[in-house]
């Protein structure tokens, strides 16, 4: 083996061109395991056997445990958007607030459909133009659209709020045997700082903009088609829908009611109050333990399974509330499966680029530099999200492998020291979403794309809207639990 300085010269080099060219919109696909062979090839491993030994069995693992939701996920927001549901939604918030209070009512609209399950992506196109609109109708500045809605898609009802069925808030429950409910009172707390940075920044950026007499400007730049493929790589690492199914199906032009558009995201959420809290924790399965069932236990699955149950009791739901206006079943559904396939298997790339990195000689001091930081074990968890997150420019991606990586040796310390899990999953899940929120991640390119707007007219509401918010919510979470417990 050559030198771990050579070694970490490797690691460096793979993740500064992944993040550069995946910027420019190159395919994760390719460069995830082209950077890791790369990598492995500096510490003097055999460039194929990482990639067939180490990187796809990585990536295989994380295939066979979340597919099922990605692929449910997909479906529901494709159908939730071909019955016409999400338009009702986000119609009656421009009816119940209008456009004076067009900050309040897209941030609200976001919040219910991505807590509700509804894809970011499909969030997205929605969301653009009411967005547009109401502020149109209210001369608000076009620069806060994205920002607008990066807070009310991309923060609190991501990472914080306790049941969440973000892909995000699923994928530390194997590691911790916890389940999507994880430290609620916590997960609130950090709810309301969000929404409370957030909201705070963009009314006194609107207010300044009117001293200013900055209002809407007309002259939209082209947002950029939904199929474009430069848009769809920078997507399908950021979200769990691929956008070039997002015209395909067959949308209705026949709305349901407010009511019939809400009881699938009220069925969800019920569905998975029940299974996480109530079912699954009294239900004795012995036989996981056996080899036929992968040798596991039920707190390792438990979690999965109430939000794919939830997925498909919800899915049906809306089936069942929307046979007339789904005027294609089987062209909905088959667009929502194909919808999921690419983003699932660029995360996946993303978490066996992470294992074969994770496997190389200089990774211990990595590692070792995390785990020996000052403030204990959740501000070292906090920081390995964040800066992997930051680097992928995905917060699943980036969960993900710091977790793979670390996630056993924080589950030794939990025991260890008394710390709760459930707060190591809550500080994880809120780390991830933060730093992940970079001018490279591809939820803010293809957003911004959509919007007509650039980095430089809108990047900095976003930040403040999106990192800062989540980074106080963040702080905050870590003080608590480290005085008060999981709670």
């Amino acid at each position: 083996m050559l030198s771990d300085a050579v070694s970490f010269l490797g690691i460096l080099v793979a993740l500064g061109a992944l993040i550069a060219m995946a910027y420019r919109g190159w395919s994760v696909l390719f460069l995830a395991p082209a950077l890791a062979m790369i990598a492995a090839s500096f510490s003097g491993y055999p460039m194929l056997a990482s990639w067939t030994q180490i990187f796809m069995v990585a990536a295989a693992g994380f295939l066979a445990q979340f597919f099922p939701l990605f692929l449910l996920g997909a479906i529901f927001a494709k159908l939730m958007n071909d019955s016409g549901s999400v338009r009702s939604i986000a119609d009656a918030m421009i009816g119940w607030l209008g456009s004076g209070r067009a900050i309040m009512a897209v941030v609200l609209a976001g919040a219910i459909l991505t807590y509700g399950g509804v894809s970011l992506f499909v969030a997205f196109f929605v969301l653009v133009p009411m967005a547009q609109a109401l502020f149109r109708a209210g001369n608000i500045p076009r620069r806060l659209v994205p920002a607008t809605i990066i807070l009310g898609t991309s923060t609190f009802t991501m990472t914080a709020l306790p049941g969440t069925p973000a892909i995000q808030n699923v994928i530390p429950m194997p590691f911790f045997g916890t389940s999507i409910y994880a430290a609620p009172g916590l997960g609130l707390i950090a709810a309301i700082i969000m929404l409370a940075v957030g909201l705070g920044w963009l009314l006194r950026a609107q207010a300044a903009a009117a001293l200013r007499q900055e209002g809407y400007d007309p002259s939209l730049s082209p947002a950029a088609p939904v199929d474009s493929a430069r848009m769809r790589e920078h997507t399908t690492t950021a979200s769990t829908f691929d956008p070039a199914e997002m015209d395909k199906g067959a949308p209705t032009d026949d709305c349901p009611s407010l009511g019939i558009a809400f009881l699938p995201i009220g069925v969800m959420i019920g569905c998975n109050l029940i299974l996480s809290l109530w079912l699954f924790p009294t239900w004795d399965a012995p036989f996981l333990a056996e080899p036929l069932w992968g040798s596991t236990s039920l707190g390792a699955v438990a979690g999965i399974w109430s939000v794919t149950a939830a997925l498909m009791i919800a899915t049906l739901a809306i089936i069942l509330c929307n046979r007339g206006r789904l005027v294609s079943l089987r062209d909905s559904i088959d667009s929502g499966a194909n919808a999921a396939v690419l983003p699932i298997i660029s995360v996946a790339s993303l978490v066996g680029f992470g294992a074969v990195i994770a496997a190389l000689p200089a990774f211990h001091m990595i590692r070792d530099w995390v785990l020996g930081m000052g403030g204990g074990p959740l501000v070292s968890l906090a920081v390995a999200t964040n800066l992997l997150a930051a680097l992928t420019g995905s917060a699943s991606g980036g969960l993900t492998i710091a977790l793979e990586a670390l996630g056993p040796t924080y589950m030794d310390i939990a025991a260890q020291t008394g710390t709760d899990p459930a707060i190591m999953h809550r500080v994880a899940v809120i780390g991830s979403g933060t730093l992940d929120i970079l001018p490279h991640n591809g939820a803010i390119v293809t957003l911004l794309a959509l919007s007509g707007v650039t980095h430089r007219e809108s990047y900095l509401d976003i930040a403040m809207a999106g990192i800062v918010s989540s980074l106080a919510a963040l702080v905050a979470v870590i003080l608590i639990g480290s005085m008060a417990g999981s709670f």
